[in-house]
């Protein structure tokens, strides 16, 4: 995603915000936690939208979530569970978190919201775990999702298959809202408030996930946008390389536009909810042109003040990026306050 300039300083910055992670680990004995599906589509007038949710969603189940040593010192535990999405590789199929604690001023671990990080294009996953990091630092248990075929998940050095887009999308999906679930029966989550945040390409998986039901307290999208076809089609550099990949598969024009049509965030956004979802955009973004971005925006019924436009591109944004940080801190924090007093009048009334 990023030209080699702001990889090294993104890397040197991740290492400062995360420093080493500590060897012993704060869970203790208990690993494996048992967690269930609470998906729920509910009800959908638009049969668009209906069609749409029927390819995405998946049987509620139980499941299993695992917590492992951590691959990197980075991050501090390594949270693992199965995708509800079956592509035939074992290894892709067992999704990976990189858990972020939320510690104290003497290093212990405390209860705290948690925000789900869903990371960009890049193999590295550079900006994902700057975000979750960042996150860490403002109190909040940030985990980032390792979205299919990235880092753990990643058969042999494989990628996967442009003709299989859908597919993958459609369990990065999956993957994102499970995980919502998976993080809710950790220790020391606060399950009062648990937020999404996606960047870029995690932004447009976000936006998805988060219109499937409202499992998530809070959203929030940097540098995404709607219309996938357009944005495909006619975008310059990251779009550019996914045009050129699916062309060679067989897929321009209308055919690409029939086979994106399962994932276009737009035809779902009327389920976000409006005062707990964020848009960030850059004015001179050509990734996401601004017109993507203002697609999103409008399919979503954001108001001016959940659509933040920054004076930036794809790649400069990231100078911003400490603003945003506190800015999801605080949203989240008002989100969690609101949510409270409404509870509260609720329970009064009873």
């Amino acid at each position: 995603m990023f030209n080699r300039f702001f990889v090294n300083v993104l890397s040197v910055l991740s290492c400062v915000f995360t420093g080493t992670a500590i060897a012993e680990s704060p869970l203790g004995s208990e690993r494996t936690f048992a967690a269930v599906d609470t998906l729920n589509v509910g009800d959908e007038q638009s049969a668009d939208a209906r069609e749409c949710l029927a390819g995405l969603a998946w049987q509620a189940g139980k499941f299993q979530v695992v917590c492992e040593d951590p691959k990197d010192v980075r991050y501090d535990v390594l949270v693992r569970f199965p995708s509800p999405i079956d592509s035939g590789s074992a290894v892709n199929d067992r999704v990976a978190l990189e858990w972020f604690l939320a510690r104290d001023g003497q290093g212990k671990p405390l209860k705290a919201p948690a925000v789900v990080v869903v990371h960009e294009s890049g193999s590295s996953m550079v900006v994902g775990r700057l975000v979750a990091s960042g996150l860490c630092v403002n109190h909040v248990h940030a985990f980032m999702i390792q979205l299919p075929y990235y880092g753990e998940r990643r058969e042999g050095g494989k990628d996967s298959d442009p003709a299989d887009l859908v597919r993958t999308m459609k369990q990065a999906v999956a993957d994102v809202r499970r995980a919502r679930d998976a993080v809710a029966v950790l220790p020391f989550v606060d399950t009062q408030h648990i937020a999404l945040q996606g960047t870029s390409l995690g932004g447009f998986v976000s936006s998805t996930a988060g219109g499937l039901d409202h499992g998530y307290n809070s959203v929030h999208l940097l540098l995404a946008g709607g219309n996938l076809f357009e944005l495909i089609q006619h975008g310059e550099k990251d779009a550019a390389k996914v045009r050129e990949r699916l062309a060679k598969a067989g897929y321009e024009n209308e055919k690409l536009r029939e086979l994106l049509l399962p994932i276009e965030p737009t035809r779902i956004a009327h389920r976000l909810d409006p005062r707990r979802t964020w848009l960030y955009s850059g004015k001179t973004d050509n990734v996401v042109p601004m017109e993507n971005a203002l697609a999103l925006a409008k399919a979503a019924g954001l108001e001016p003040s959940h659509h933040v436009i920054m004076n930036a591109d794809h790649y400069s944004g990231v100078v911003l990026l400490p603003q945003v940080l506190r800015d999801i801190r605080d949203h989240m924090k008002a989100t969690a306050a609101a949510d409270a007093e409404q509870e509260a009048a609720t329970a009064e009334k009873k």
